[in-house]
C-alpha cells in the first residue's frame, strides 16, 4: 500500500473523467434556484490561557515540535473590522499555517490573527485533522478573540499506520474538549477522503465494491471509537465523515451523522460559466439523494468548493482559465444563491497554501480568499 501525507484538499480523479469539457446546461428548475438575487470575557482569558497552556505542552509532546506563540499583546478581542468583508459564507474550509504532521510550528498569533479575519466572513469553519495542536489552538483562539465561531473539528485517520495517526488526534481531540467545551465545536469529522484515497492506492475506483468496503472496514472502527470517546467524556457531539463527493461509502455513510462532500466543478472538468449550477445539481443527485436512501438520513453538506486563482506553470488546464476574475465569477453565482438555497457549504478556502504548490504543482496551492500573506485577493465578498 501506499502510505499518503495528510492531503487536505482536493485533485483530479474524484469525478469520472471524460474525453471531451461538457458544459451541463440548466434545467428551468435549475435557473430558478440559481438567480442571481441582489444582493467570546477579559477576567476568564487568564484562567483560559492557563488551562490552554496545559492543552499545548501536553499535544506538542504527542504532534513534534509545535511552535506555541502565547506572547500575543492587548486585547485579541478589540479588532478592526476590514468594510470588505462580509459575513456572508454559510462556512469556510481552513487549515492553520504550519499544520502539518510532523512538520509543527503552528503560533497561536497567527491562528488569533485568522479567527478575526474569518469571523468578518463567517460564523462556521471546518477543520481537517487535529495534529499539531490545531483543535486547541483554534479553540483557544476563538476563546481569545470572543467571536461568534463554530468549528467542524476533525481526526485525519491513516489507512496504512495501524491507527497512530487517528489514536494521536483522538488523544488532542480529548485534551481539547476537556479544557475549553464543547459551545464552539459543531462536530467532529472522522476522516478526509478517506475511501478515495484508500481506492487509489488499491487500484480501484467503485466506493462500494470490494476495495472501497475494505476501506470502509478500517474507518468505521474509528469512527465508532470517536463515538465512544465523546461519551466517555459525558458530551453530545455529532460525528461525520468527509469524502469526495463521487466516493462515499454506503457502511460508513450509514454509520454517521453527518456527511461533508467535497465537490469541486475545476476537478469535474465544468466551466465556470456553468460551475455553480453543476455543483448544486450534483450534490442534489449524488450526495443528497445517496443520503435520503440510507436509514440514518445522515446531514449532508459541501465539505469544499470555489475556484482557484492561479496555476503553477498552466493556469488553462481546466475547462476555463484559473484566474481572480473567475474566483469572482465562482463567488458571485454560488454564495448568495447557496444561501438563499438553504445549502451548507464550506467555501474552499481561507487562504492559499504554498506548501501544496510545492508538493502537488498546478491549481493546488491558489484556492484561498487570501494570499498566504493574509492580504484578501482583488475580488469584491458578497453582501448577503
Amino acid at each position: 500500500m501506499i502510505s499518503f501525507q495528510p492531503y487536505y484538499g482536493d485533485r483530479r480523479g474524484e469525478f469520472p473523467e471524460t474525453p471531451f469539457v461538457e458544459e451541463k446546461a440548466f434545467t428551468r428548475s435549475s435557473r430558478k434556484k440559481w438567480i442571481i438575487w441582489g444582493l467570546v470575557v477579559v477576567g476568564l482569558l487568564a484562567v483560559a490561557g492557563a488551562v490552554a497552556g496545559v492543552v499545548i505542552s501536553q499535544t506538542s509532546k504527542s504532534s513534534s515540535s509545535s511552535g506555541s506563540n502565547l506572547a500575543i499583546t492587548g486585547d485579541p478581542s478589540q479588532f478592526s473590522k476590514d468594510s470588505r468583508l462580509k459575513q456572508s459564507f454559510y462556512g469556510i474550509a481552513y487549515t492553520p499555517e504550519d499544520s502539518i504532521y510532523p512538520n509543527c510550528n503552528i503560533q497561536l498569533a497567527d491562528v488569533v490573527t485568522d479567527m478575526q479575519l474569518l469571523s468578518q466572513l463567517t460564523s462556521r469553519i471546518r477543520l481537517y485533522g487535529s495534529d499539531c495542536n490545531t483543535t486547541a489552538m483554534v479553540l483557544e483562539a476563538i476563546q481569545l478573540t470572543q467571536v461568534n465561531m463554530t468549528v467542524f473539528i476533525a481526526n485525519y485517520p491513516d489507512a496504512t499506520d495501524d491507527g497512530v495517526a487517528y489514536n494521536r488526534q483522538k488523544t488532542a481531540i480529548e485534551s481539547a474538549i476537556q479544557a475549553y467545551g464543547t459551545d464552539h465545536i459543531g462536530g467532529v469529522t472522522v476522516g478526509n477522503e478517506f475511501i478515495l484515497d484508500y481506492l487509489d492506492a488499491n487500484g480501484a475506483t467503485d466506493p462500494n465494491g470490494s476495495v472501497g468496503n475494505q476501506g470502509a472496514a478500517i474507518l468505521t472502527p474509528l469512527i465508532d471509537d470517536t463515538k465512544s470517546m465523546l461519551q466517555s467524556l459525558g458530551v453530545t457531539l455529532k460525528v461525520g465523515n468527509a469524502d469526495a463527493g463521487s466516493f462515499f461509502n454506503d457502511k460508513v455513510l450509514a454509520d454517521v451523522d453527518y456527511g461533508m462532500a467535497n465537490v469541486h466543478p475545476w476537478f469535474a472538468n465544468v466551466s465556470i460559466d456553468a460551475a455553480a449550477g453543476w455543483t448544486w445539481d450534483f450534490f442534489e443527485d449524488t450526495d443528497v439523494a445517496l443520503a435520503q436512501n440510507l436509514s440514518n438520513k445522515p446531514d449532508m453538506s459541501i465539505a469544499e468548493t470555489g475556484g482557484n486563482s492561479s496555476d503553477a506553470g498552466n493556469e488553462s488546464n481546466g475547462a476555463s482559465t484559473a484566474s481572480e476574475a473567475n474566483l469572482q465569477t465562482f463567488i458571485d453565482t454560488f454564495v448568495c444563491q447557496a444561501n438563499a438555497n438553504g445549502t451548507e457549504y464550506f467555501f474552499f478556502e481561507y487562504f492559499d497554501e504554498p506548501w501544496k504548490t510545492q508538493q502537488f504543482g498546478g491549481v493546488e496551492g491558489y484556492w484561498g480568499l487570501f494570499y498566504s500573506n493574509r492580504t484578501l485577493k482583488n475580488i469584491e465578498i458578497p453582501d448577503c
